[in-house]
């Protein structure tokens, strides 16, 4: 298990920075901000209308216990327009062993008597699950029950993967029970990351047994898969399985942050596999910080094909997720992607994701485009 010590950095399109630059560099910004981020639960938010986003599938909202409320976020994307939202995590911390389904199927219900009552067409939602969150790594039994649920899209390793502990560390609870529960360390040792995390490769640099026996059923039943926060190393070893099942609903969250960092040739080697990448709100914030040009231009090279926007919103110091799926799209129409361009990774390409029909959020979005 020889990973780098060092993760590459995010490609810059302009070398040095300006003298007296207060620009930090983005793994340095994550370091600082990471702990912030996730410590500040201050309130629900509840936000107000916005438009802007008809059409829209946002593929990964944040909606836990302290963060932005499941419910409201899902009435103010209906009231806008938007087609669905696919919650990458929902309701309290505490029912995570359960999966989201539960939690959804609430808010669908909820969501259905509010649209009664108004008259908006209520937005599709879907549950997402993150394999490892308990502590434990993927198994049969979790994918299974999970799919048997609804389950819609499946997380491999996040805030407890070994790169994530190695990048900006981690709640240092993780690992010593004895810790302060707000207490969060300083980024770990790749040795003892891997200790303390999740980590997808034995030895020799193979898959682990109970990763591939997951990645087979998900991809059986046309679930959907990404790779987490996983190092480079696993992505290209978790590619090659993904190339011999045939694999397509698998994506790459935040291809930019700290956390993956890939260059624009490495996604060129992973979308002749016909692998997504899923852009975020997440990294153009201040909390990260990438260049929107940058994201532009990735998506102009590798093509628009292979590529998503999503927020990765919900922690309180973001936007909710319906303000940061129009400020993601926005950025990147004033940079030059055409409105059928947006139409490709705003709703026709989420779509596939999640496993519905490509066309309907289009012609949703014309709809109401055309009845503005």
């Amino acid at each position: 298990m020889s990973e780098p010590t060092e993760r590459p950095m995010i490609d810059a399109t302009y070398i040095g920075r300006l003298p007296n630059d207060k620009a930090t560099p983005t793994r340095e910004r994550a370091v600082n901000s990471y702990p912030a981020r996730r410590g500040y639960k201050p309130y629900i938010q509840e936000p107000p209308r916005i438009d802007g986003v008809t059409g829209m599938i946002d593929i990964h909202c944040h909606a836990e216990h302290g963060q932005q409320d499941a419910v409201t976020v899902a009435k103010l994307a209906s009231a806008n327009g938007m087609y669905g939202i696919l919650y990458k995590s929902i309701g309290k911390e505490d029912k995570r062993f359960a999966g989201p389904m539960g939690d959804v199927k609430l808010l669908l219900e909820e969501v259905d008597r509010w649209s009664q009552e108004t008259g908006i067409a209520p937005i599709k939602a879907w549950g997402g699950y993150a394999l490892c969150r308990d502590g434990r790594p993927p198994s049969r039994e979790k994918v299974e029950t999970q799919i048997k649920a609804g389950v819609s899209s499946f997380w491999l390793a996040l805030a407890n993967h070994a790169n994530t502990y190695f990048i900006v560390g981690g709640k240092t609870r993780r690992w010593d029970p004895n810790a302060d529960p707000k207490e969060h360390s300083q980024p770990l040792p790749w040795e003892l990351a891997l200790k303390y995390g999740h980590y997808a490769l034995d030895e020799k640099g193979r898959l682990k047994p109970e990763y591939e026996e997951a990645i087979r059923i998900i991809a059986d039943n046309d679930r959907a898969l990404s790779f987490g926060h996983s190092t480079h190393q696993e992505i290209f070893t978790l590619a090659e399985l993904v190339d011999k099942l045939n694999f397509k609903r698998a994506f790459i969250d935040h291809p930019f942050s700290p956390f993956v960092s890939l260059s624009v040739e490495q996604m060129k080697q992973l979308a002749k596999i016909g692998i997504h990448f899923n852009f975020t709100y997440d990294e153009l914030s201040p909390m990260l910080g990438v260049d929107p040009g940058n994201m532009y231009n990735a998506i102009r090279t590798v093509g628009i094909e292979h590529f998503t926007l999503s927020s990765d919103a919900g922690d309180t110091v973001f936007p909710n997720s319906v303000e940061a799926m129009r400020q993601i799209s926005g950025y990147m129409k004033a940079f030059g992607l055409t409105d059928d361009e947006i139409e490709t990774v705003c709703m026709k390409n989420p779509a596939f994701i999640v496993g519905d029909d490509p066309t309907a959020p289009v012609q949703r979005h014309r709809e109401l485009q055309a009845a503005a």
